[in-house]
């Protein structure tokens, strides 16, 4: 079986105007949600093997809070370009790109809207109706979809087959 987590970048800073949107750091609001998201993590045993991350700011500070309240032992880490604002099926590309050789059995694509939301949406075939209901409704920064599927390696993943394991929001987390 293989997990696919999928993780929204935290709330980023819209403070300076000026700044590229590549170049955009969390707002505090998104640095307190990535621990949130740490413990959830820890305490549904959701360690990933290895950790794709869009080389955007708000991306790599997303990760590096969430690599530093999860402790060691730190999964490997890949910083591409091409998962910055990337559709489905470059996100798709990069994960079975990444996974050739070694097959990690989880990976966490660390990323952004609408491509992981459209991600979800296309990967997912069951699941728990509450948690299907959230995901088609909404991806808001934070949020986190880990889809399990059947399948032995990566490049055999299709459309419609995942199971969402676990859907939830920082907003979830706080409550």
């Amino acid at each position: 079986m293989l997990t696919l987590s999928l993780l929204r970048h935290a709330k980023s800073s819209w403070a300076d105007p000026q700044l590229d949107d590549h170049d955009r750091p969390l707002a505090k609001r998104g640095a307190k949600a990535i621990p949130l998201v740490a413990k959830y993590f820890r305490q549904e045993k959701l360690r990933p093997d290895l950790i794709l991350c869009s080389d955007a700011m708000r991306t790599r500070a997303t990760l590096a809070l969430l690599l530093a309240e999860l402790g060691a032992p730190t999964p490997r880490v890949i910083y591409d370009d091409n998962l910055y604002l990337a559709p489905p099926a470059v996100i798709r590309g990069v994960v079975t790109a990444s996974a050739s050789g070694g097959e990690p059995q989880h990976i966490l694509v660390v990323g952004h809207n609408p491509g992981l939301h459209a991600l979800a949406l296309e990967l997912v075939g069951h699941g728990e109706r509450k948690l299907l209901a959230a995901l088609a409704q909404e991806f808001p920064t934070g949020t986190l979809a880990v889809l399990n599927f059947q399948a032995a390696a990566w490049a055999e993943i299709e459309g419609s087959t995942g199971n969402l394991e676990h859907f939830t929001t920082p907003r979830r987390l706080s409550i």
